[in-house]
């Protein structure tokens, strides 16, 4: 047996989420090894329709052998939801699925029927539908997380990837995730692989509250988890904050105050789970 292969940090916590065409199983491993946060081995759109019995048999027999990841699976409306809910279901490996193009809380509860008692759902919103369900699919009990499937999503609407055009639908999935008490979206992947566009994108998913950022290469890993987790110098101002008005609020002076502080211990935080120093 091969020696089992895990990767990432806490799913509610990871930053970058790579995926990985399920047709090529010789990538699986190599992809956990890199400094992704998780990786989701992928059998709807990086896949053939008439491929996707072979590669869903690849993911299931690589997470047989001892490895862990994520996996999206075919949407709900089509012939392959089942068939891909089948044979994952109660596979030890199986850390979670992702949904693709989920657009009401009962595709999640539904998928969640299919599968082990437990198993996380990351609900991936891809089209205009999707969206105006958002707080609904959010507050399935089933979904662990939402997602932004951007490039369906803009082929749907007509909208453009510029920011402002973005920012609707960005804002509506953080505000239905906060709603709902989830953890913070992840947003759509940068194609381009400039680090600086990357760089600046990332930037962006975090200044909309979303936490986390889908890859379609393991290089952008580096980059997009640098992005979203706190900076040394915001490690240090927390620590300043924190030294001066008590852990506990004791040397709060004002309500302005409370907003400070609070911002503080979620950098601190964030610092520790992601092992980030003050400068």
């Amino acid at each position: 047996m091969e020696t089992p292969v895990t990767s990432g940090v806490a799913p509610e916590r990871a930053r970058s989420w790579l995926l990985v065409p399920a047709s090529k199983p010789d990538t699986f491993t190599a992809a956990i090894e890199s400094e992704v946060d998780a990786v989701i081995l992928d059998i709807e759109d990086a896949v053939a329709p008439k491929a996707k019995p072979a590669a869903r048999d690849a993911v299931v027999a690589w997470l047989e052998a001892g490895n862990s990841a994520w996996v999206r699976i075919n949407d709900a409306t089509t012939s392959f939801w089942a068939d891909d809910l089948a044979a994952l279901s109660g596979l030890h490996g199986l850390a979670g699925v992702m949904l693709a193009k989920t657009e009401s809380g009962s595709q999640v509860e539904a998928t969640a029927a299919r599968l082990a008692p437990g198993t996380r759902i990351l609900a991936l919103v891809e089209s205009a539908v999707g969206l105006e369900a958002a707080p609904e699919i959010a507050r399935a009990d089933s979904t662990f997380r939402l997602a932004f499937g951007s490039g369906d999503f803009r082929r749907d609407t007509g909208m453009s990837d510029e920011p402002l055009a973005m920012a609707y639908p960005r804002s509506r999935l953080v505000v239905s995730s906060r709603a709902a008490r989830l953890p913070g979206p992840i947003d759509g992947p940068t194609l381009t692989a400039n680090e600086s566009i990357l760089a600046r994108d990332s930037a962006l998913t975090l200044s909309m509250g979303m936490t986390g950022k889908l890859c379609m290469h393991s290089e952008q890993a580096p980059t997009v988890n640098r992005e979203l987790a706190p900076a040394p110098s915001d490690v240090t101002w927390a620590d300043e904050v924190v030294d001066a008005l008590g852990a506990d609020g004791a040397h709060v002076k004002d309500g302005s105050d409370l907003p400070r502080l609070a911002k503080a211990l979620k950098i601190r935080e964030a610092a520790e789970v992601f092992g980030i120093h003050a400068d």
